[in-house]
């Protein structure tokens, strides 16, 4: 991946950034403010942005309370932004003005793979081409002709998944992918180290090295230390599909890299107006707008997941794994474009510069623009830095 001659910033507004039912909506930010050399949790009241650290210095202590909707709703707060501001330092790329960072702090950052099935048959392909894009229009037909619909509304892990288990071994095509896809194991795989999620309006990274690769457009869930899911935001788990497609023992090399991981824009909570029903039947909408005047539309419907968000939190934290300062968890995309950006079977890859919009009316939109990793800011606010700063704030 070259260097972008022009990187566009993105244009953020309340309008653009916000739910559209952002007035009945408990919205959590987190703010860096300059002067106090820190990140600030804070809630999104309208058009003002409150903060609520001196009532929970982390995210992470906020979803500890019983009613942390309650909290953001009504708590009295200190220090007040206007969100336009924020939004607009935050698009600039300022970082001597307060401005937006990701929503969530010392939660880690999980994901699962290969939860819809559409995706699931891209992964498979990846795997048979080795990674190489030339070879990706002759082996998807091969595996939509062996495969068909054969996996459409498949219960994973049920005797009919072991039915379709048992047609693709007969056929030479079974998969690692379709192992996690439709067998009773779901893959949950730590994304990113805690603090590193990039937020809306950052540069996003893909390695200079990759030459096939795609965002992932996915709902995330924030949960608390007790499993218990608190609320929802958006985030883009980047996807290297040449390199994991080598080997899936890769996907390190794949998935964790300098701002490979966007979060945001806000955490909304969990309350009477927004459950976890709402969560399962969230649409999700993705745009590129390439420097060179291309467009890319996608989507991606949690009505079409394979698992249950519920199943996928039980399958990271329980009696045998506990997170003391919760999770995020990344549930996974219906999203995989095949459609050729350059070369005629070559499919979609990212190039500098592009302009990556994943929105949901419930939730607001996340806005990066894609930049070689090895350019984008370097990662240095880690779990001592924070504490650092809240110490010298006198909030610990």
């Amino acid at each position: 991946m070259e260097p972008a001659a022009h990187r566009p910033r993105p244009v953020l507004a309340p309008g653009t950034v916000l739910p559209s039912d952002a007035d009945r909506a408990a919205l959590v930010a987190r703010v860096h403010e300059p002067r106090w050399d820190g990140p600030c949790v804070a809630a999104v009241r309208g058009e003002r942005v409150v903060d609520l650290t001196a009532v929970a210095p982390t995210v992470s202590d906020l979803l500890e309370h019983d009613d942390p909707a309650t909290v953001v709703r009504e708590a009295p707060g200190g220090h007040v932004w206007h969100l336009d501001e924020l939004l607009e330092a935050t698009a600039a790329g300022r970082r001597d003005a307060p401005h937006l960072l990701a929503p969530v702090d010392l939660q880690v950052i999980k994901a699962a793979g290969v939860t819809f099935a559409r995706s699931l048959l891209e992964r498979v392909i990846e795997e048979r081409t080795g990674g190489d894009p030339a070879q990706a229009a002759r082996i998807r037909d091969r595996v939509g002709q062996v495969v068909g619909g054969a996996l459409d509304g498949l219960r994973p892990g049920s005797p009919e998944a072991a039915e379709a288990r048992e047609l693709l071994v007969a056929e030479g095509l079974w998969s690692q992918y379709l192992e996690v896809g439709i067998g009773p194991d779901p893959e949950i795989f730590t994304k990113a180290p805690v603090l590193s999620a990039v937020g809306t309006g950052a540069d996003i990274g893909v390695l200079a090295a990759s030459v096939w690769n795609n965002p992932e457009p996915e709902a995330v869930l924030v949960v608390d230390s007790r499993g218990r899911v608190r609320g929802a935001t958006l985030g883009n788990d980047v996807n290297l599909r040449d390199i994991e497609g080598r080997s899936a023992l890769l996907l390190s090399r794949a998935k964790d890299n300098n701002a490979s991981c966007a979060i945001g824009p806000f955490v909304r909570l969990l309350d009477d107006g927004f459950g976890i029903d709402d969560v399962r039947t969230l649409d999700i909408g993705l745009r590129i707008d390439g420097p060179d005047g291309y467009v890319l539309h996608g989507s991606s419907s949690m009505r079409e997941i394979s698992r249950d968000v519920l199943d996928l939190v039980a399958a990271t934290h329980g009696a045998h794994h506990q997170y003391p300062d919760g999770f995020v968890l990344f549930t996974g995309t219906l999203f995989a474009p095949t459609e050729d950006r350059h070369a005629p079977g070559a499919g979609f890859t990212h190039e500098p510069g592009d302009l990556v919009r994943i929105s949901s009316p419930r939730l607001g939109a996340l806005v990066n623009t894609v930049i070689p990793s090895e350019q984008a800011a370097p990662w240095s606010f880690g779990v001592r830095a924070l504490m650092r700063s809240l110490a010298r704030r006198g909030l610990l």
